[in-house]
């Protein structure tokens, strides 16, 4: 029994694309709460019930990204326009690599990788979508704020903290991130500095770059809002980072960005969340909830 949900968690990666931040649809009872894009959508438009993908993988940088998106399910013709969220978070620079750096996308090829991934969706999307690019994160709020904590093995017996953990892993070269994870604080700075020109590499092209079927937004990844919000809450930052791992957002995290990320939409750029549905009720009525999600 201890092992029931193994077949589950590995096809999702140990991720939980049904609690995300983007495409959140399930309550989650276990490390926060669930809020996403999909369910205020849902709200806002009843007909955006159950229109929702999470084409994602971890480690989806901007370069597999070009696979990945040719994943994507729209028919140009027949369907609704789409939001797209664009987002390698940090992908384009975390690698377990010991020379990381050299392993690290390079502005110029951002640019590219970006550009070919907007083009293949212009020719896949309804005309009047929209696509947000999302900028990369300071990942320096890792080590900041994890590094002298116990990892959740090291807690009973106070022995291994999230240094440790991160040194084991660098020595085994399966790191998920060395230019971050790293006492280094030399190298985690200049990590931190290739990521801000690749995310100038994406504000760059929403603000220059034109495409058919849709206009392009850009927004920097909202971490430093989120922990603001978070600690106006009374919570700490270190409850912002998946425990086990030391390295993804937590559930907390990913509830809070939701919100942040909303408002920005609905104070900037309303025309992409289209308006509400003065419909909604009778919907409900009608077709009920369909047995959920």
């Amino acid at each position: 029994k201890s092992f029931a949900n193994l077949p589950v968690a590995f096809t999702n990666e140990l991720d939980w694309p049904q609690f995300s931040e983007i495409t959140g649809f399930l309550n989650s009872t276990i490390g926060g709460w669930t809020d996403s894009l999909y369910l205020r959508l849902r709200r806002r438009n009843r007909c955006n019930h159950r229109d929702l993908q999470n084409i994602s993988q971890n480690g989806g940088s901007s370069g597999n990204l070009l696979y990945l998106i040719k994943s994507l399910a729209r028919n140009q013709l027949l369907d609704n326009p789409a939001i797209v969220i664009y987002a390698t978070i940090g992908n384009d620079v975390c690698n377990g690599n010991r020379d990381t750096l050299a392993h690290m996308t390079t502005p110029k090829a951002m640019f590219s990788n970006v550009l070919q991934a907007l083009r293949y969706l212009d020719s896949c999307l309804p005309n009047g979508s929209h696509v947000i690019l999302t900028g990369l994160v300071d990942g320096r709020f890792l080590w900041d704020n994890l590094h002298d904590r116990y990892h959740p093995l090291g807690q009973l017996n106070r022995d291994i903290t999230y240094s440790q953990l991160y040194a084991f892993l660098n020595c085994l070269e399966v790191s998920p991130c060395s230019g971050w994870l790293t006492p280094n604080e030399t190298l985690r700075n200049l990590t931190s500095e290739r990521a801000l020109q690749l995310s100038n590499v994406l504000k760059e092209i929403a603000g220059s770059e034109k495409f058919a079927n849709f206009d392009v937004f850009y927004m920097d990844f909202p971490l430093r809002q989120t922990a603001e919000e978070w600690h106006k809450m009374g919570g700490e930052p270190w409850q912002l980072i998946e425990p086990v791992d030391g390295f993804h957002p937590s559930q907390i995290a990913a509830a809070l960005g939701t919100s942040i990320t909303w408002q920005k939409m609905l104070l900037e750029w309303p025309q992409v969340l289209g308006k509400e549905n003065p419909f909604n009720d009778q919907i409900e009525a009608i077709f009920k909830d369909q047995g959920g999600h």
